[in-house]
């Protein structure tokens, strides 16, 4: 027979064991809602039932603090987890929103900066054809040598030379090479270029003279004027044209 110090009081356990169901019944409250078990509410009950049968129980009074201290230490970890779970979610979520904001407003910062170039690009187009055509001062109205109604390479070549200062017209040369192989009536079936510098539209020509289809002369001059308003003599154009493969 225990003494009486050493023996449980009915009332005390009585009070842990409510405390205890109560505990563990709201503990499965939250657990349940979180993982959508719609058992959690028949698993509290059953659990409230065994935390009552404690009643039944004599626990050493020296040792009732412990084992409240250890469920209440276990409906902590339980909620915790629970937390934790939420927040991790929650996270995620905010983490995919930020990436989706961040990869729009990327599209729409370049999006900008290629309408912004080009604009700058149609702009600086447009002041270089202004330029141009100020600069084409000399017209091909009386062109150099009898105008032909066709020309051999040899001839648009040696045309090339009266008009291109002597130290650009290798660079002028391999341009023209590269572009029409000194064809003055090469026509390109993708675009509207045309002609030995491939002016495109080759109606751009006509700003020297209105011949530009078919005299070479027309051609030539206004290809040098480009060059030099755009890179500033022809072997500018050609260093251009060596990075770029257009100029």
């Amino acid at each position: 027979m225990l003494l009486e110090g050493n023996r449980v009081s009915r009332i005390s356990v009585r009070g842990f064991a409510v405390a205890s169901a109560t505990a563990v019944t709201t503990v499965g409250a939250v657990v349940g809602v979180a993982s959508g078990d719609p058992q959690s509410s028949g698993d509290n009950n059953f659990e409230a039932a065994a935390a009552d049968s404690t009643l039944l129980m004599d626990i050493p009074v020296g040792q009732q603090a412990q084992v409240a201290t250890q469920s209440l230490t276990q409906q902590a970890d339980a909620q915790a987890a629970v937390a934790d779970e939420a927040a991790k979610k929650t996270a995620e979520e905010s983490a995919r929103l930020k990436a989706a904001s961040d990869a729009k407003a990327k599209k729409k910062a370049a999006d900008d900066k290629a309408a912004e170039e080009k604009a700058e690009k149609e702009a600086k187009d447009r002041e270089i054809a202004e330029e141009v055509a100020s600069r084409s001062t000399e017209r091909a109205d009386a062109p150099i040598g009898p105008v032909k109604s066709s020309y051999t390479v040899a001839e648009v070549k040696a045309i090339a030379r009266g008009i291109v200062p002597a130290d650009q017209f290798q660079c002028f040369s391999t341009i023209v090479n590269h572009e029409s192989t000194w064809n003055y009536q090469a026509d390109n079936p993708t675009s509207d270029a045309y002609g030995l510098v491939q002016a495109n539209p080759g109606s751009k020509m006509a700003d020297v003279a209105p011949d530009w289809a078919t005299n070479p002369a027309t051609q030539i001059k206004w290809g040098l004027n480009y060059m030099n308003v755009r890179y500033g003599s022809p072997c500018g154009a050609w260093d251009f044209w060596q990075d770029n493969r257009w100029y």
